[in-house]
This record gives C-alpha cells, structure tokens and sequence, in this order.
C-alpha cells in the first residue's frame, strides 16, 4: 500500500478512517481504543478499511473530505487530492515574502482543482478577489462546492482555462500553482492509489515541467508590476534550474525541506 493522501503510514490513516466513520473529531482515538463498539459501528469500520486495503483508494476518496490544516475540503475522483505545501505557506499570508497582505488584490490559483488552494489565498488575503482556474470542467464542479460551502462566490470566481488562454488582459499581485509535475518515468511507477486520481492532474510531460515551462514564459505578462509567482513542482529543482540556469529562483522553505516551492517576482522573470 502507499500513503501520502494527507498521512503517511498505515496507523495515522486507519485512525482517520475510524475516527470519520464513528462520526468522531480527530484526535480522538485514544477515546475509541477504551470504549466498546457497537455491532453497527464496527461493521461501518470493518467496511471502510476493507476497501481502502482491497480497493487501493485513497481515503480521502472514501470519506469524500480532505484536510488542509484547520480546513476541510469536500473532493471526489473529479479531482486529485488537496495536498500542497503552499497551503502551509499561505498559512502565514507568505511571509516575509508578501510584506504587507492587504496590498494583495488580484491572486490566480492556477490549476486550481478542489479549489483549496484559491479557498485559503482567499482567507489569508481578505481584500483580495481570487481567480480559480483549471483545464478541467469536472474538478472546477468540485472546486465549485468548496467555495460554496466557505461562502466565497463573491470573491473566488472559477475560470476554465487551458492555463492563461482565456485570462487576456488580467493581471495579479501572486499566482499561485500547484500544476500537474510528475514527469512521464514516474508516471509509468505510479502506485495504485494514485491512479485513482485525474491523470490529468498528475502527468506534467517527459520531464514534469511542461506545464511549467509555459507558464515561465507567460507569467509576466499576467503579473503586475512586483508581483510573484509561486509553484510546486515536486522533486524537479534540478531539472528546472537546469534549464533556466539565468533565472535567479527563491526556494521556499516548507515541512518537507526547501526543493519544492519556487517563487520569482515579475521583474526576475523579465
């Protein structure tokens, strides 16, 4: 089996899936370990962890929610799994890098899938209207529900769009993505449960940057002037700085090291 929809081993994830299943708030599995289950309540649990060891889907398909700190994202095969370390740096309204938030106006999730991540830009950064844009019908109807259900039709605004083709003559203080990055070789290793998830969402071409490479060349035309441009590409630092050798790439610093966040500015880019 393999993990990394939202935990990382078999014992965090068959906590989640009991706790959900009794209806329980997380963290309270010591509570479930001294109490006897009902005959229902453990045919439900028997059920859930049967599936996910049969099935080989993720869990967060099998609760139909995900969770991004405090937030908790409704999501289905339409789109891949909310899971981002630029949630956490949005966590903080990216500081240092965004000195003063509430000069943030504009902000473009790009490749928006569930929406979590247009959903959080639009919390850390209260003045600001937010774009959520992806090539996908399917996953922006999922991405349709979040914003619903955070009550923020008024400021996250769904595009469909095959990366800025149809956002002429928009510009942003920050973008924001988390693109599809996994290069074709790993594609071809995927585990199980992450063929689950929308290819779409995954595959980013021979070598996981070709999403990337085309938004490098777009960006500044979308930025105003100061503005960032932040992305998750995986494990592909190498590959990317090896093919823009002049780009001078700021690595954000996230729970799982430095290598996969990059942000640049309009006027690097330029």
């Amino acid at each position: 089996m393999a993990f990394g929809h939202g935990t990382h081993n078999a014992r965090d994830e068959a906590a989640y899936l009991i706790l959900h299943t009794l209806k329980l708030p997380l963290g309270e599995l010591e509570s479930v370990l001294e109490r006897k289950l009902s005959a229902a309540e453990l045919q439900d649990v028997r059920a859930i962890l049967r599936r996910r060891v049969r099935e080989r889907r993720p869990a967060a398909y099998l609760t139909r929610e995900a969770w991004l700190g405090p937030f908790r994202f409704y999501v289905d095969e339409r789109a891949i799994v909310p899971r981002s370390f630029i949630a956490e740096l949005l966590r903080d309204r990216l500081a240092p890098w965004v000195a003063e938030p509430r000069r943030v106006r504009r902000v473009l999730d790009l490749c928006t899938g569930s929406g979590c991540l247009a959903v959080l830009a639009a919390h850390a950064f209260a003045r600001a209207q937010v774009d959520a844009a992806d090539l996908s019908a399917a996953a922006l109807q999922v991405a349709r529900r979040n914003v619903k259900d955070y009550a923020l039709g008024k400021r996250v605004h769904l595009v469909k769009t095959d990366l800025f083709d149809c956002l002429d003559g928009r510009r942003y203080d920050l973008i924001l993505s988390n693109p599809p990055y996994v290069n074709a070789a790993a594609m071809r290793a995927l585990p199980r449960e992450y063929r689950h998830e929308p290819r779409l969402a995954l595959a980013g071409g021979r070598d996981g940057l070709a999403l990337v490479h085309r938004m490098l060349a777009q960006a500044p035309a979308h930025l105003t002037p100061g503005g960032l441009l932040m992305v998750e590409i995986g494990h592909n630092r190498a590959a990317l700085e090896k093919a823009y050798p002049r780009l001078r790439f700021t690595w954000l610093e996230t729970s799982a090291g430095g290598d996969y966040v990059f942000m640049l500015s309009r006027e690097d880019l330029l």
